[in-house]
């Protein structure tokens, strides 16, 4: 099976007033989503959907049929007014009622109902966008609803992909990989220049509710790392005994790893002298030019200490994505404020790895930071924490419950995000322990630092 190609022209760029646009980009939203869905739960039989292949994850079952009550109870029921479908089953699919390690215990509707389900749902979904106008109210201004749902089922195509990596047994999925690039010769790391800048978004259409309001946020002067850390660079931590030294791990992280007997990245293992991983059911020698891969924030933070650096705080991560110095304001991206195209990012599922790191001068920031969208989640210094002014909208449960210290934010996407979950100001978390996830850093340091 192939990966999907996006063909969708993401979200609304602020302030489009015409509601057929934005109904044509809710439609293409909606329709680019459930075509990945499919691939992502065609592309294997079915006892591997009702399987559960790692207690961190849900059958694939139980996101296909998520994905489809969740669309079904915002779209049809709370916009379209629309009686219930299947009010029965909001229980089993409602994931704070049912943690993922229990949901295989649970009465699931199996794949082919699954299936008639979401397609039902969808259809009537499509008849609720056509007769939705797009004012008057929060939730349907300029689509924000549709576009929740697409970004709600993209999120969970992402987790699918996850548990597609760490299924066993032969690939089901593959993917062109990404062009070649020379060997990066540019500067290892760029200075960002303190003083103000417009963090979050109050103008973005389809911006979560974490990702709100704007505010000024200052920061001081910071050199960042150009690229992501690489395998390379990420293998000499390794070699000069990271995973054996306690000076560069913060006391739980060293802690986890003692108790988990962790020693590299997961799916990393050592073979004949040679380092390598498997990858979506193929194993490959590691890429030493390649972002580094399922690591832990404790990971990220340990080498980072070891070369002498820091992770930088989501506010730095955030200015050296979207602060153009020579106009002052903020863009909706590092590139500036159109939609991302492949020459920006390597986003949607198009190739199924990072890039080399260097990749994609076309998407690099005005500072001149390379593939802060795309490749690899970034793990940050900061815990997810609200912005001032904060609102819930439109439920607490999305955001405001996992604000605290025990989860860390991690910005950018990765290559299994797709473009309408992913812009400059789209936040994700999780907790400091978390490697399944497609997740890699880069470093900053203080500008007073020799």
């Amino acid at each position: 099976m192939t990966s999907p190609h996006p063909t969708g022209s993401g979200t609304p760029a602020p302030g489009d007033p015409d509601p057929e646009a934005l109904r044509e980009r809710a439609l293409d939203a909606l329709l680019t989503a459930r075509a990945r869905t499919a691939l992502l739960t065609s592309c294997v039989e079915d006892p591997e959907l009702t399987a559960q292949h790692s207690p961190l994850m849900s059958p694939l079952v139980w996101d296909l049929a998520h994905i489809g009550n969740q669309e079904e109870q915002w779209l049809l029921r709370t916009v379209g007014g629309r009686e219930a479908i299947r009010p029965e089953i909001d229980g089993l699919y409602d994931a704070f009622e049912h943690p993922r390690a229990e949901r295989p215990s649970l009465p699931l509707l199996p794949p082919a109902e699954a299936r008639r389900y979401v397609h039902e749902v969808r259809g009537r979904a499509l008849d609720v966008l056509e007769g939705t106008a797009f004012h008057g109210d929060r939730l349907t201004e300029a689509g924000f609803a549709f576009g929740m749902v697409a970004q709600h089922e993209q999120q969970h195509d992402e987790t699918m992909l996850i548990t597609h990596q760490l299924r066993k047994g032969a690939a089901a999925l593959t993917a062109a990989d990404p062009a070649p690039a020379p060997p990066f010769t540019g500067p290892s790391e760029v200075l960002v220049p303190g003083g103000p800048f417009t963090m979050g978004t109050s103008t973005e259409p389809w911006a979560l509710d974490n990702e709100r309001p704007a505010h000024r946020r200052t920061v001081a002067a910071f050199h960042i790392d150009t690229t992501p850390v690489t395998n390379g660079a990420y293998r000499a931590f390794v070699e000069d005994g990271g995973y054996d030294d306690p000076r560069w791990w913060a006391p739980e992280g060293w802690d986890h790893i003692r108790r988990h007997g962790i020693t590299a990245p997961l799916f990393w293992r050592r073979e004949g002298g040679q380092w390598l991983r498997r990858r979506f059911g193929v194993t490959e020698p590691v890429p030493a030019d390649e972002p580094v891969l399922h690591v832990s924030w404790y990971e990220a933070d340990a080498y980072a200490r070891w070369a002498g650096r820091r992770l930088p705080t989501e506010a730095e991560w955030e200015k050296a994505a979207r602060h153009d110095p020579a106009s002052g304001r903020s863009r909706r991206y590092p590139w500036g404020d159109a939609d991302p195209g492949p020459e920006h990012a390597n986003l949607g599922q198009r190739h199924l790895r990072p890039a080399p790191a260097g990749s994609y001068p076309a998407g690099e920031s005005p500072l001149g930071v390379r593939q802060l969208m795309g490749d690899v989640w970034e793990w940050t210094a900061s815990d997810f924490a609200p912005y001032p002014g904060f609102t819930a909208f439109p439920y607490k449960e999305y955001s405001e419950v996992f604000f605290g210290p025990e989860y860390k934010v991690l910005r950018g996407g990765s290559f299994a995000v797709d473009q309408v979950a992913c812009r400059g100001t789209f936040r994700n978390w999780d907790y400091p322990v978390r490697r399944q996830i497609f997740s890699g850093f880069r470093t900053a340091r203080d500008a007073e630092a020799v």
